[in-house]
């Protein structure tokens, strides 16, 4: 069977999202369900770690928990790396992603058995699973539109708003069952939700067209040092020794290196981002549960609801900042810009809650439900003004012969602000939160302005990529 160019038919396909190709719904309702499993398993998963034996948890020191919870979200994005290579070499992206959907449900119901070996080997599934799925549909987003098309980064931004969708639901419907009614069962409920989304990724996967169907490595033997791609290959694994011979001769030209620097660059500043972000899910969901009252007007609900705020901005300012994008132009700042934008908003979070800590009366004295709130809306721009950006750039600047691998690669940036961000939560019972907040405020915002020195030079690696 011959396939067309992957990205031939995106000019014409306008019959998705907001006049965004087919395929983008398909991948939007797939990330959502994906992400309704992530995010309502990681609202319960430090505050069952720390959950005393006798309420059902695992009675671990916060420490401890931070250290596993550090461990296993960077495990969830360092398995990003294997799994672009998966994908470029064996599978290709859309049988990744359904292989990988399969593995997260089945960690997601191991969770929900309530037996420590179980506990341990679902958080193995998942993390294997996350590491197959995640890079790669990213790429196929990127696959959907031309090189050109002025709707990409708009089109990360609206796949992002399916990431964030799931979510906010997730948080309600898992916390709820988790903390109300039985931990397992908010984990069980994480499991239902995945298996919702490979359903409906397969019911879907016509609308894709050639987004995903070839590995990454595979261009790559039809790709001279021109860059000009062929018009079809079969769907599979590159055969071994031809992939072999595309890798004995040169792989990128002097631009393609020079782009490959500018996402190490960013790759650094991502890494300190997320470790400032992640703080939602580590010392900053501790803070909800041990620092915040957790009711409004006499009516009381769970804890993790608060990770339900964040999720909420997004979808609230999300379709805001993809009009921006488009409607700037030539105007619109650069991906470093952004990235320095993102750096600074996200370090606004600890600054506040540093001072909330310094208001109250000490350990006992709950505060404001309004201070989370405001944490969470400096996140959300900081995470819109770099998270989907740095996707789409990644698809930009990639050499196409490697851009399932270059996907993971990014990926773990995020794996390393996620081990560092399970480190610095792990002082939430040691340091005084104003001290630890507000050294995490500092190193975010000197991130900031360091890159915003760099930008100019970052740009030239670009070469001519926005």
């Amino acid at each position: 069977m011959s396939l067309p160019a992957p990205m031939a038919f995106s000019d014409l396909d306008r019959g998705g999202i907001a006049g965004h190709p087919r395929g983008l719904t398909t991948l939007f309702f797939t990330e959502l369900w994906e992400r309704f499993s992530y995010y309502g398993m990681r609202a319960l998963l430090i505050l069952f770690m720390t959950a005393p034996l006798a309420a059902g948890g695992l009675g671990l020191e916060v420490k401890k928990a931070a250290a596993i919870y550090g461990l296993y979200t960077f495990g969830v994005y360092f398995m990003a790396i294997p799994g672009g290579i998966a994908a470029d070499l064996l599978l290709g992206a859309r049988r990744a992603v359904l292989w990988g959907g399969i593995l997260i449900a089945l960690g997601h119901f191991s969770l929900a058995l309530g037996l420590l070996p179980f506990f341990y080997a679902g958080l193995v599934l998942i993390v294997t699973g996350t590491g197959l799925l995640k890079p790669n549909i990213s790429v196929m987003v990127g696959h959907l539109y031309a090189p050109g098309d002025n709707r990409r980064d708009a089109g990360f931004s609206l796949f992002y708003m399916g990431i964030n969708l799931g979510g906010l639901v997730s948080p309600i419907v898992c916390g709820f069952l988790g903390q109300q009614v039985a931990w397992r069962l908010g984990f069980g409920a994480a499991g239902v939700g995945m298996t919702l989304g490979l359903a409906q990724y397969l019911l879907g996967r016509d609308r894709l067209g050639a987004a995903g169907l070839r590995a990454g490595l595979g261009v790559a033997i039809s790709k001279g040092r021109s860059g000009a791609v062929a018009s079809g290959r079969p769907d599979g694994p590159a055969p071994i020794g031809r992939v072999t011979n595309a890798l004995r001769g040169p792989w990128f030209t002097a631009g393609e290196w020079k782009r490959i620097a500018a996402i190490a660059v960013l790759f650094v500043f991502s890494a300190v981002f997320w470790a400032a972000f992640e703080q939602a899910g580590s010392s900053f969901n501790l803070f909800a549960d041990r620092r915040t009252r957790d009711s409004i007007l006499g009516w009381n609900f769970p804890s993790s609801w608060f990770q339900s705020v964040g999720p909420l901005w997004v979808l609230l300012l999300a379709p805001a900042f993809a009009w921006l994008w488009v409607r700037l132009g030539r105007r619109e700042p650069s991906s470093p810009a952004k990235f320095s934008y993102g750096l600074f908003f996200v370090g606004v979070g600890p600054l506040l809650l540093a001072a909330a800590s310094s208001l109250s009366g000490g350990a006992t004295d709950r505060v404001s439900p309004a201070w989370l709130i405001l944490v969470y809306l400096a996140q959300t721009i900081g995470e819109l003004c770099l998270s989907p950006v740095g996707l789409s750039t990644v698809t930009k600047l990639a050499p196409p012969s490697i851009v399932g691998l270059m996907m993971g690669v990014w990926f773990l940036s995020l794996a390393l602000g996620n081990y560092i961000g399970g480190w610095v939560a792990g002082y939430f019972e040691i340091l005084p939160l104003a001290r630890l907040y507000g050294a995490l405020f500092l190193a975010t915002g000197l991130s900031a302005l360091v890159l915003a020195f760099l930008s100019r030079p970052i740009r030239k690696l670009m070469g001519g990529v926005h």
